[in-house]
C-alpha cells in the first residue's frame, strides 16, 4: 500500500510539472494563436491499473476511457474496464473477476488562457459491474479450545453476481502536445445496490473496489493518457 502511495505521489508531480510546462508554451504564443475551440470524441486508457498489475500481485486490470465535449463546459463521459482480485485474509481469502462500465459527465471549471486547452473537472457517474466470485478458502469458527479451526480450501464459485453505484470525479487535464493529454483523477463511490454470495460479502467489486461492512462508501484514483480527435472547431467567445 505504501509503494502504491509513493508511485501516486510520483505520478502527482510529473502531473503538476508538465502543466506548467505546457501554461508557459501557451504564454509565449499567446499572440500568434487563433481563438479557436476544438470539438470531438477524446479516447484513451488508464496508466493507473497496468501499473498496478506489475508491482501488485494478485491483481489485473484494465480500462478505456472516452468523452465527448457536448457544449463550452460540459463533456459526456464513458469508461469500460475489467478487473481481477485477489482477497487474501487470515480467515478467508476469494477471487473477483468482472468487466464493469461508468456513464456520467465532467463540468470544466477551468478558465483557459488563450491558447490553452487544459480541465480542471468535477463529473458524476453511474457505475455498473457485473462479475464472478471465488472463495478459495476460509475457516470454520469453533468455541472448543480443544480443537483447532478447521480451513476449508475447496473452491466455492458464484456467477452473475452485479453492482450499481453513484461516483463523483475530481480530475486535473493537462494537453502535453498537441490532441495528446495527461490526466489525474480522484473518485468518491456511494454503493447503490449488490448482489452477494449467500453467506458470504462481495470483498471486492470490479470498478467499484474495495468494500466495507460498515459503509457503502469507496474510493479510487486512475491516471489517464487520452488523444482527442477533432470533428469541429468554433470560435471561442
Amino acid at each position: 500500500m505504501m509503494r502504491i502511495k509513493h508511485i501516486l505521489l510520483f505520478i502527482i508531480s510529473i502531473l503538476f510539472s508538465v502543466h506548467s510546462l505546457a501554461q508557459n508554451n501557451d504564454e509565449k504564443t499567446n499572440d500568434t494563436l487563433p481563438r479557436i475551440e476544438k470539438y470531438g470524441l477524446r479516447v484513451g486508457v488508464d496508466l493507473a491499473k497496468p501499473l498496478r498489475s506489475l508491482i501488485e500481485n494478485g491483481y489485473s486490470g484494465f480500462e478505456i476511457v472516452g468523452d465527448f465535449r457536448v457544449t463550452k463546459r460540459f463533456y459526456a463521459a464513458l469508461e469500460l474496464g475489467n478487473e481481477k482480485k485477489d482477497w487474501i485474509e487470515p480467515y478467508v481469502s476469494s477471487r473477483t473477476s468482472g468487466s464493469y462500465a461508468k456513464l456520467g459527465f465532467d463540468y470544466n471549471a477551468y478558465e483557459n488562457w488563450l491558447g490553452m486547452r487544459n480541465a480542471i473537472n468535477l463529473g458524476m457517474r453511474y457505475g455498473f459491474s457485473n462479475f464472478n466470485e471465488t472463495l478459495l478458502s476460509y475457516r470454520v469458527y469453533t468455541d472448543t479450545p480443544a480443537f483447532p479451526a478447521e480451513v476449508v480450501t475447496i473452491p466455492i464459485e458464484y456467477d452473475n453476481l452485479s453492482a450499481h453505484w453513484a461516483e463523483f470525479i475530481f480530475s486535473i487535464k493537462t494537453e502535453i502536445v498537441t490532441n495528446l493529454y495527461l490526466s489525474l483523477n480522484l473518485q468518491l463511490k456511494l454503493k447503490l445496490a449488490e448482489t452477494s454470495p449467500d453467506n458470504f460479502a462481495n470483498l471486492y467489486i470490479p470498478g467499484f473496489n474495495r468494500t466495507y461492512d460498515y459503509s457503502d462508501f469507496g474510493v479510487g484514483y486512475g491516471y489517464t493518457i487520452s488523444y482527442l480527435v477533432p470533428i469541429f472547431k468554433k470560435k471561442k467567445n
